[in-house]
């Protein structure tokens, strides 16, 4: 497979002109790659990002067989690779002279990638310690009983509640986005319908989140629950009325991403019906090349 079979653009029209039907006959493995071509396409321009985004379409006889995105402050998204693919495509990037600091996708595709840009670069991948994994609901079990309350949908006249939330669901993750109302609309979290579960008194003590439909799929993103809240129930029960939600809004595949490395999380959605898709995988490739000689 050649290098030059991958088409790149700048322009988020064009790739999704050349990749759309492609993506959305498998939306739950290309999830990343819908999600932020939507997220682009309806803003304009990467989320905090200042350099244009590029994309990739491997075509062959006018047929898109894999896909990938690299965007400035996330680094590089694949659809499922082959070796061969992975191969060819990290000859293509690496032929460009352009830095590509880290590549996600399933864990083979990931793994295959990182190997190539070694064998093209010199540059010593390292797996990052994150391990998730990616599961798509099957039949939707709300937990019984529910704890004593009701989910509330957040809208407009919430913001100021949805930014306190989502930055301390930032900082419990680690991620060291700001979150304000100044940065709101430049931030990830912004596209997203929002639902707290609240106690009878109408004390909010969880959240969770969903992307926009895309593809036919909506995907829960985020769930939090602060550390001393834990244990009652509401993460089961919010999670389940966004799911319940995102089933409503004509969702044909509901999907969420959950760290490997939290039990208590992962056994929550598998009883919630969520069944496993495929694991996840992050490499940094921003090491330096070892020098000739």
């Amino acid at each position: 497979m050649r290098p030059d079979d991958w088409y790149l653009t700048e322009d988020v029209d064009d790739f999704l002109d050349r990749a759309g039907d492609f993506l959305r006959s498998r939306p739950g493995p290309h999830v990343m790659q819908l999600t932020w071509a939507e997220r682009i396409r309806a803003r304009g321009v990467e989320p905090s990002g200042t350099d244009a985004p590029l994309f990739g379409v491997l075509e062959r006889a006018g047929r898109a067989h894999a896909t990938f995105y690299r965007l400035p402050s996330r680094g590089l998204g694949l659809s499922p690779l082959t070796p061969e693919q992975a191969d060819s495509l990290a000859a293509r990037l690496a032929a460009l002279g352009q830095p590509v600091p880290s590549a996600g996708a399933d864990h083979g595709s990931a793994g295959a990638f990182a190997e190539a840009w070694q064998r093209h670069t010199g540059v010593t991948p390292e797996l990052r310690d994150v391990r998730l994994r990616l599961y798509r609901l099957g039949t939707l079990t709300p937990p019984e009983p529910l704890p004593a309350g009701r989910g509330r949908v957040l809208g407009e006249q919430d913001l100021e509640q949805v930014i306190f939330w989502c930055g301390e669901f930032a900082k419990a993750v680690g991620d060291d986005s700001t979150i304000d109302a100044a940065t709101w609309s430049g931030t990830r979290f912004a596209d997203k319908r929002y639902t707290l579960w609240e106690t009878p008194d109408g004390t909010p003590v969880s959240v969770a989140g969903m992307n926009p439909l895309i593809g036919g799929q909506i995907q829960v993103d985020i769930v939090y629950t602060p550390a001393h809240l834990r244990g009652h129930g509401y993460a089961g029960a919010v999670t389940a009325e966004v799911s319940r939600a995102a089933l409503a809004a004509g969702a044909k595949d509901v999907v969420l991403f959950a760290d490997l490395s939290n039990p208590t999380s992962n056994a929550l959605y598998q009883r919630l019906g969520y069944r496993t898709l495929t694991d996840w995988a992050v490499y940094d490739l921003s090491g330096a090349a070892p020098e000739a000689g």
